[in-house]
């Protein structure tokens, strides 16, 4: 991979239904944007990879360890490797930009999802 890339030229991958990432990676840390559709849940899943967050666009209902809070734009997570955590998408679907150290080998092995346009950052043409 190039130093300098548009993120719309990285392939997206799915990582669960209606939840794709396009990934740009160093040696020690993957950053992901991940596009999640209308409506989608991110199930209960935990890694050993510590993980940062902030939400770019749309609503999510986000729960890290036991702790639950309806996240707007600019909201942000952060948890250490091994915290169970789930995520349920609002009706306007939602983007976010995930952090995560070391490096998410396991998504080496998912599927290339389908290509489509990205969902933000917002055009011009694009309701403000």
């Amino acid at each position: 991979m190039s130093d300098l890339v548009d993120l719309e030229s990285i392939l997206p991958i799915r990582v669960w239904e209606g939840v794709r990432g396009r990934r740009v990676e160093s040696e020690r840390i993957t950053m992901s944007v991940v596009e999640l559709d209308a409506n989608a849940i991110v199930p209960e899943h935990r890694h050993p990879n510590e993980q940062l967050g902030i939400l770019l666009r749309g609503t999510l209902r986000f729960r890290v360890g036991e702790e639950e809070r309806e996240l707007r734009p600019s909201g942000t997570w952060r948890m250490l490797g091994g915290v169970p955590h789930e995520v349920h998408v609002g009706p306007e679907g939602a983007v976010v930009m995930d952090i995560f150290s070391p490096l998410r080998d396991d998504w080496n092995a998912l599927p290339v999802a389908e290509p489509r346009p990205l969902f933000w950052p917002k055009s011009a043409d694009d309701d403000v």
